[in-house]
């Protein structure tokens, strides 16, 4: 007898960078941000079910190159993705990405996307899940120290998820918080462009840091930061970058993605191996309160965890039945006996 595969299943839906844009243009931006964040949450939900491993990471002195896998079981899925701060420099992007899902039970590959876009988009959406449980009730106003390109992506996901509408903008290079006004204007933003890090925390019930340059920085010292605030520390995410003087890690509540992956690149590595944290999980799943009190210091020390990517992957993927956002790649051999894949690519011989 002999034994069909599935009609298609060589042929994977890839998502290039120009549908990426125009998925994320038609859904719309602050859409597509608040249903991204509800895939996020609903996986951190199922956390348990997760192989969880920190990302492979292969670090040289000019930026680092990552794999980030993981599966519920039924779904694996990769990110590749680079950190490269000095690319700027010659116009190329810091961070470049891209995802695979595959489905478990057979290994085949069911998506392949873009995820330099996508990986703003979801780190954004991350922050601002982290938020809604950590950050002050009627917080109204967020700083954003480092605007590049992450900035906007996370000022339009804290307006879609919690409704930050004030945003104070610093960058050591003016042209940066240019760029950032000019891409946030009629989005129905209160934008003040700062002239230090000490100026745009003034009045915020939010700090967001994102900045780029791989070393050891303080971007915040302690006495920036009063009681009551929230901080979404995003920028410091590999070893031997972070952004936030240790004091104030050591007076906030701190929570994680996952803690063996954090110690080694978020700002808790300046701490002792042992210090207390929070996983993020626990606080989204029911198991422990977030925030607790008007006056408590939260901090998210966000540096990027596979899940995230693989609900960044599992939405698109939901996305794109009935749209012309996607082309089909003929991806994995299909000959018509599986044991025969070298008569295969004998029959591709063109006639002569």
């Amino acid at each position: 007898m002999t034994i069909h595969p599935p009609k298609d299943i060589n042929i994977v839906p890839f998502v290039s960078v120009d549908n990426m844009m125009k998925l994320v243009l038609s859904v719309g931006i602050e859409t597509f941000l608040a249903e991204l964040a509800d895939f996020i949450e609903a996986d951190f939900r199922r956390w348990e079910l997760f192989d969880k491993t920190p990302r492979i990471a292969s670090h040289s002195s000019e930026g680092v190159i990552e794999l980030m896998p993981t599966s519920d079981g039924e779904v694996y899925g990769f990110k590749y993705v680079n950190g490269h701060p000095k690319n700027t420099r010659t116009g190329l992007q810091t961070v470049t990405g891209f995802g695979v899902l595959s489905n478990v039970n057979n290994g085949y590959p069911v998506l392949l996307s873009e995820m330099t876009i996508l990986t703003a988009l979801r780190t954004a959406a991350t922050s601002a899940v982290a938020a809604k449980y950590l950050a002050p009730e009627d917080a109204d106003c967020m700083a954003i120290i480092g605007n590049g390109a992450q900035a906007e992506f996370q000022a339009m996901a804290f307006k879609a998820l919690l409704n930050i509408k004030k945003l104070r903008l610093f960058d050591i290079d003016r042209r940066a918080t240019e760029k950032c006004i000019r891409n946030l204007a009629g989005r129905g933003f209160d934008i003040t462009p700062c002239k230090s890090a000490e100026e745009a925390v003034e009045g915020a019930q939010v700090i967001t840091t994102v900045t780029a340059d791989k070393q050891y920085a303080t971007i915040l010292t302690d006495n920036m930061v009063g009681s009551g605030i929230h901080i979404n520390a995003v920028g410091g995410d590999c070893p031997g970058k972070t952004e936030l003087h240790s004091d104030i890690l050591l007076r906030s509540d701190i929570f994680v993605e996952f803690p063996p992956q954090t110690r080694i690149e978020g700002e808790i590595q300046q701490l002792a191996e042992d210090h207390p944290v929070t996983e993020l999980w626990r606080v989204i799943f029911g198991d422990t309160p977030g925030r607790r009190s008007q006056g408590q210091t939260t901090l998210f020390d966000s540096v990027g965890f596979a899940t995230e990517d693989f609900s960044a992957l599992r939405y698109v993927r939901s996305k794109l039945p009935g749209t012309p956002f996607f082309d089909s790649l003929d991806m994995v051999a299909d000959p018509d006996d599986p044991r025969d894949l070298f008569g295969m690519v004998l029959r591709a011989a063109k006639p002569s």
